[in-house]
């Protein structure tokens, strides 16, 4: 672990000892939350994202050495493992080079340098690589032979070009110096295939693209690989062919003689069937694989933002799924979420319906003594908000909720499990309301990837996709800490240190004997042991107790050290939890010990001022501008409340009550030039938006967050004004655009013209010398 250990700790700029102290916890079973929260003077102090970090790079050289490990293996059965190659191996940092270092010994399929050597042309090739001023008719005589399909001297040089071609493109050197061209100047173009314009309209802003790959961004690449999966534009990754060559010939090409003409064809060839499709089917893979690592960055982030959303708490609820045809579902909750009542109205369907629908709500929040409405923002949500409204509703909160997944929470087995006897539509409306008393606890009973945040999460690798989604969950639910008596086993099944299992065990054990009195009789639970009492005791809480800590956020691993202090201090516990001023003379210094240190000193002490503090913000009353429904209703100009449901690398999606989210691009939230939405803005934070552009037929809102924002010209001034500008800077009129802003075309890298070579002097080639070159030429090769 040592040598791992100092890679890692070089990679995040931490100590060594904080890499392996972590490394030893994660071993022994620890989660991320629990070494980050309980485990600071261990690690010391390192956070979550450094904890997943050292864990999730381990786990990468472990995968590593498992494939240096096989390959050696593999060197061996082949009998093709010398010292040198094994300590080259055994050097290699990355799977990459270990790959490259093995490409030329790994068993292959038939290639047409194969059926070369089974001919006998290997001994050629490598002779015509040394580039003597030997005749080629001469140095191929020797190996034609009908028998094998070498008939001729074209014959015998094709098999040859073919063995240094692969060879060529087998070389670790070439491989390097071709990556690093491919680096600097492979080109990302997509081009529109042929009757596809009318089917892939909507990503006609590529249907003639082209950008260094270096640059593209997460979301424009998975764009345009979507159209590509979806056979509306042809992708290609490729830099310069003449340059690359140009490479190739300077590092292969020795003479001006008829052996070196065969080496540049060989190269040639080399490039275009193999070298070139190899290295861009390689530089397709990393670009994919980075554009997913920042498209899951940004829904893991989005997705921790929505999860810590703002939770009302407990009131007693009504909830209204709306409809217009169907009518709006509405049920009824009490403070703790249990469905109480459920029925429909039908307000949208004329003055009689909409009188009875009246009624029918004013009846049931004198039955259940409703304190708050909770309108899901789909379909006829708007509408159904003002006929609520225009109930007047005295001390009554009237709030949209943001109802995203909710169908698929309804047509789960979760909610089958929790509402057998309710239809989807009844068990909706529950998901709405229980969203507003607290999004994360019924959040977490959606799959992720259904709540309507992130960029292009269904194209990227839903392993690495999930692994993160789970890492986020986990951190948000013990983040905020549990309620054990009241938690649902979705919500449990993320507490550090349990699972589905005995989150399941939980349950049936609260159902059988009660609530729980203390976080002690955890332990009778089936299944839980010791270490899953550790890993999880600190992040469940129980209010009203028999311990007065067990509705904190204080492991009971220090229960003991809190009651010296209570007992040095001459009090209880709780006496201490709701003084501040015994709390203010405790002397730290006096409790530290080996094991203990101040870091989690100190996070005893905010847990003894605020027990169980909820880390989420003060829940805010939203309310839309009254009189803006629809798309329709919006003009340029406007000012408008909105809260933000979305955010991407190129700007923040914002919904302002029209059915249809608007988008605040990244040159628009704020004044000063803003390169990462989340240093503006936060998933469902409140904000005021400016209409700039509206299109109706493409269902488009441009929206600013600017303070002061310039009119917006009419569209065919604005057309003009694009055409001068792609006109000046040499781009084509009417050439796509996309992100308000299209990119230059890259120039095509001219080819450079072949370098001439100074002919090298004559050598003898004396035939008792033949096989040592023969053998050196391979060696360079290995």
């Amino acid at each position: 672990m040592s040598n791992h250990s100092k890679i890692i700790a070089a990679e995040l700029g931490v100590a060594e000892k904080q890499v392996i102290a972590t490394i030893e916890l994660l071993d022994e079973g620890a989660t991320v939350p629990f070494i980050s929260r309980y485990r600071k003077e261990a690690t010391g102090t390192l956070d979550e994202v450094q904890v997943a970090a050292v864990r999730d790079r381990f786990q990468q050289l472990r995968e590593l050495d498992k494939r240096r490990e096989a390959i050696l293996k593999a060197l061996v059965a082949l009998d093709k493992l010398s010292p040198e190659l094994e300590a080259k191996i055994n050097a290699a940092n990355n799977i990459t080079v270990i790959e490259d270092i093995y490409l030329p010994y790994k068993p292959k399929r038939k290639t047409r340098a194969s059926e070369a050597r089974k001919k006998g042309l290997e001994p050629l090739a490598l002779q015509i690589l040394e580039q003597g001023n030997g005749s080629l008719e001469e140095l191929s005589a020797k190996y034609l032979n009908d028998e094998l399909g070498v008939a001729s001297l074209d014959d015998a040089l094709a098999g040859a070009r073919d063995i240094i071609a692969e060879m060529i493109s087998e070389n670790l050197e070439v491989r390097t110096s071709m990556r690093k061209y491919f680096q600097q100047n492979a080109t990302f173009k997509s081009t529109l295939i042929k009757g596809k314009a009318e089917e892939g309209v909507k990503y006609r802003d590529y249907f003639g693209w082209e950008e260094p790959l270096k640059s593209v961004p997460s979301h424009r690449l998975l764009a345009i690989r979507r159209a590509e999966n979806e056979n509306i534009l042809k992708v290609e990754t490729m830099p310069a062919e003449g340059a690359a060559i140009n490479i190739l010939e300077n590092q292969f090409v020795k003479s001006a003689n008829k052996s070196a003409e065969q080496v540049t064809l060989a190269i040639k060839d080399s490039y275009k069937r193999l070298l070139g499709p190899a290295m861009e089917t390689e530089f397709r893979g990393i670009s994919k694989e980075k554009a997913d690592e920042e498209a899951i960055r940004v829904f893991a982030e989005n997705a921790r933002q929505l999860l810590l959303a703002a939770p009302m708490g407990g009131k007693n609820v009504m909830a209204i799924d709306p409809g217009f045809r169907t009518g709006c579902k509405v049920v009824c909750l009490d403070a703790q979420g249990k469905l109480l009542e459920n029925t429909a109205i039908y307000p949208h369907n004329g003055k009689k319906s909409e009188q009875d629908s009246a009624t029918v709500v004013r009846n049931l929040i004198a039955t259940y003594k409703v304190e708050a409405i909770a309108i899901g923002n789909g379909t006829a949500g708007r509408e159904t908000e003002v006929f609520i409204r225009g109930l007047i509703l005295p001390d009554i909160l009237v709030i949209m909720v943001n109802e995203n997944g909710a169908s698929v929470y309804s047509a789960s087995d979760v909610a089958r499990e929790e509402f057998p006897k309710q239809d989807i539509t009844v068990r909706g409306a529950v998901s709405i309301g229980r969203r507003l008393m607290d999004p994360l606890a019924e959040l977490v009973k959606i799959d992720p990837k259904s709540i309507g945040v992130g960029q292009y999460q269904h194209d990227v690798d839903q392993n690495k996709l999930q692994t993160s989604l789970d890492d986020t969950v986990i951190s948000c639910v013990n983040a905020v800490g549990v309620e054990l008596n009241t938690a649902s086993k979705q919500i449990l099944s993320y507490v550090s240190g349990l699972g589905p299992q005995l989150a399941q065990n939980i349950v049936n054990y609260r159902n059988e004997h009660g609530a729980f009195k203390n976080r002690e009789s955890l332990r009778k639970v089936p299944r839980l042991g010791d270490k899953a009492f550790e890993q999880a005791a600190g992040f469940l809480r129980i209010r009203h107790a028999d311990h007065a800590l067990d509705s904190s956020g204080v492991h009971p691993e220090r229960y003991a050290l809190v009651n010296k202090m209570a007992r040095d201090l001459s009090c209880n516990v709780a006496q201490l939890m709701k003084d501040p001023e015994l709390r203010k003379q405790i002397k730290l210094q006096d409790y530290v010990s080996e094991e203990i240190g101040l870091p989690t000193l100190n996070d005893i002490i905010a847990e003894l001022a605020k027990p169980g503090r909820d880390p989420r913000e003060q829940f805010e009353v939203f309310s839309f501008k009254e009189g803006v429904n629809a798309i329709a209703d919006l003009k340029v100009g406007m000012k408008l409340p909105g809260i933000v449901t979305n955010i991407t690398n190129f700007g923040a999606f914002v919904d302002i009550g029209v059915h249809q989210d608007g988008l605040v691009h990244t040159s628009q939230l704020a004044n000063k030039f803003v390169s990462n939405a989340n240093e503006v803005v936060k998933v469902a934070q409140r904000v005021e938006v400016t209409v700039v552009e509206v299109d109706v037929a493409r269902k488009r809102i441009s929206l600013s967050m600017k303070t002061e924002v310039a009119a917006a010209k009419p569209k065919q001034e604005r057309k003009r004004e694009n055409v001068k500008s792609k006109v000046s800077s040499g781009a084509k009129p009417g050439a796509g655009r996309t992100d308000h802003q299209r990119k230059p075309v890259i120039a095509t890298q001219k080819n450079k013209p072949n370098q001439t070579k100074a002919p090298q002097k004559e050598k003898k080639n004396a035939d008792g010398d033949l096989q040592m070159k023969l053998e050196a030429l391979k060696n360079l090769f290995k």
